[in-house]
């Protein structure tokens, strides 16, 4: 069984800051940039977030969106560690139906390898992507018996979907506890606990601490029923975010690893020094909505093309509803937005997700928002 994890789970809030702050990176690739200089710009972040004193980092799971290169979170989480030092760094999330148990425990085992005691695995249960993508990734059901004898399955069964079973068949594999006679009782994910048990072992077994990550009210309450911390996606699903934490709070039992609820929300937020200049850039990313909501995914528009753009009457709807969400503005403006929010929902933490056309403008923006909390490291 996992040891308590609360003290890796908990942030700490920083500088003038009511909760802790973190990071969500789309890996966002504009019109006229490449995923080489994406990456390069999450690298960047990724070092001005440790830099400023954010508590973790996190990489989405995305597919067939020409303007999001975060396909493997995994390998950027590589590349990530080997910039970093102190920052924790997590998936949120891994969709994991997209995926064998297994092998995400192999590949999180290799992470916590390289950056002991600073990764987080953050799940999904959505495919990250539309349906035709999603048949291409091949999510079947799994072998059920996977799971059989799980104190997590046992709990979580009455909510009725085969995720509590892939969980609990992961978190089997994550621990490497198999009972006798299971079918794989025999298989282990390498690098994990076998290396510390096996002669002549010294290995930790510590591995990281799962989240579950949700929209809806099924992860939150499977959350709450399991005892795991939570993340929801308020960016993109804001009307749902209250509820949804009110139900994991409500359905919450203390666990070996966390004694109370602990509930993070990911925040669609951009700051720059100029109020026009946010709206601008946050405009980029309405319109990139837009046409991945109409079949039509592509490269994030320039701020120009943006400004330019015919809406209808039904997409300048869907934008002034879609930018009602992004706390956007100068700084103070921000940081107002943020603290309300966190009021608001009682959030334990914000992950704050910046997305725009160019790396400069998402530079920009994570410095303002720590400028203004007077975060420490400032240049």
């Amino acid at each position: 069984m996992e040891e308590n994890r609360g003290d890796e789970i908990r942030g700490t809030a920083g500088g003038t800051a009511s909760v802790p702050l973190s990071v969500l990176d789309l890996v966002s690739v504009g019109a006229g940039r490449t995923a080489s200089q994406a990456l390069r710009t999450s690298v960047d972040i990724a070092k001005l977030a440790e830099r400023r004193g954010f508590h973790r980092y996190w990489v989405a799971e995305h597919h067939s969106m020409p303007g999001v290169a975060s396909s493997s979170p995994a390998v950027i989480l590589a590349h990530l560690a080997a910039h970093t030092e102190r920052i924790r760094l997590g998936s949120g999330g891994v969709m994991l139906p997209n995926h064998a148990p297994l092998v995400i425990a192999e590949q999180f085992g290799t992470l916590e390898a390289m950056a002991p005691g600073r990764v987080d695995l953050g799940l999904g249960r959505a495919p990250g992507t539309d349906g035709a993508t999603a048949a291409a990734l091949r999510r079947t059901d799994r072998l059920k018996e996977g799971a059989l004898g799980s104190p997590l399955l046992e709990r979580s069964r009455e909510l009725g979907d085969d995720f509590p079973e892939q969980l609990a068949e992961l978190t089997r594999f994550l621990d490497d506890d198999f009972p006798d006679g299971h079918p794989y009782a025999r298989i282990h994910a390498v690098p994990g606990p076998v290396q510390a048990t096996s002669p002549g072992g010294v290995q930790s077994t510590a591995r990281p601490p799962v989240w579950l990550l949700g929209s809806s009210g099924f992860s939150a309450q499977l959350a709450g029923v399991l005892g795991l911390p939570f993340a929801f996606a308020h960016h993109f699903s804001a009307r749902n975010t209250v509820p949804a934490l009110d139900l994991y709070r409500e359905s919450f039992r203390p666990s070996a690893v966390l004694d109370a609820p602990y509930a993070l929300i990911g925040v669609a937020a951009l700051a720059a020094d100029e109020e026009r200049e946010a709206r601008r850039q946050v405009l980029t990313g309405a319109l990139s909505m837009v046409r991945l909501r109409t079949g039509r995914p592509g490269l994030v528009p320039t701020p120009e093309e943006a400004e330019a753009h015919d809406f209808s009457p039904m997409e300048r709807e869907f934008v002034d509803g879609w930018m009602a969400n992004i706390v956007h503005g100068t700084p103070d403006a921000v940081r107002s937005g943020l603290d309300d929010l966190a009021k608001r929902t009682g959030a334990d933490e914000l992950m704050i997700t910046a997305n725009a056309h160019g790396g400069e403008a998402r530079l920009r923006s994570y410095e303002l928002i720590a400028d203004a909390y007077g975060l420490p490291g400032k240049a």
